[in-house]
């Protein structure tokens, strides 16, 4: 047997609030993989890699000093604020799929926002710290309220509201590069107008993480709410 607390805590009927946000988080990794893995097998005309594109992306607008990097792992592309490094996948870096360019321009799009000042993009890097660590110790701090002290609860949701607003800050950042991206990689030709549905759809798909994540989280959030309620 649990102790009350634990056992209440985390698997009573309140689990229920989580379902729709599971069951779509996993809609969302499905489609971005297989949009991914589609376009991923589709080239494009004019051959151009993900590092082309994101080099000559970052020379036209003066982030030469911003070097493009290759990363191990599968999906595993970013851009790194801290060190201004743009690293891809070695699936984006290399090809010259719809797939990889489409990517390689998003990560260009997070390096332009960071060169422009771009305000989101500021709240959301001044978020990270706390959310980061909020996330992790945020569940030690849940379950000691429900085994220790009532009060540590409400700890914990605080710092998990932290993450959940960086989840919420995250949105407009991930939107508007994808939007950048697919203004640049037609204003510079890399891929031709009948591309242009296909990396709208690579984009979309990726986007749709996000959405499930920041849902995740708010339900998550909920369901603490619902718990610290019946624990009063």
């Amino acid at each position: 047997m649990y102790p009350y607390g634990f056992g209440y805590g985390l698997f009573d009927s309140s689990f229920v609030v989580l379902i729709p946000a599971i069951i779509f988080a996993m809609y969302a990794q499905s489609k971005v993989k297989s949009t991914f893995h589609k376009y991923l097998r589709v080239s494009t005309r004019k051959g151009y890699t993900g590092y082309d594109v994101a080099r000559q992306i970052l020379d036209t607008n003066g982030l030469r000093d911003v070097p493009v990097e290759l990363v191990a792992g599968h999906l595993s592309d970013h851009y790194d604020p801290r060190k201004r490094i743009i690293r891809l996948s070695r699936e984006v870096y290399q090809g010259s799929s719809i797939a990889s360019v489409s990517v390689a321009a998003h990560e260009v799009g997070h390096a332009l926002q960071h060169a422009n000042g771009y305000v989101p993009l500021s709240i959301r890097n001044s978020i990270y710290p706390i959310a980061s660590f909020g996330s992790s110790a945020a569940w030690l701090f849940v379950i000691a309220g429900f085994l220790i002290s009532p009060p540590l609860l409400d700890v914990g949701i605080l710092l998990y509201t932290a993450a959940v607003l960086f989840q919420v800050a995250t949105l407009p950042v991930e939107f508007n590069a994808s939007s950048r991206a697919m203004k640049l990689l037609d204003a510079n030709g890399f891929i031709t107008r009948d591309e242009i549905n296909g990396s709208q759809k690579v984009l979309k798909a990726a986007a749709l993480t996000y959405v499930a994540a920041m849902a995740t989280a708010i339900a998550q959030l909920l369901r603490l709410l619902i718990l610290r309620g019946r624990r009063r």
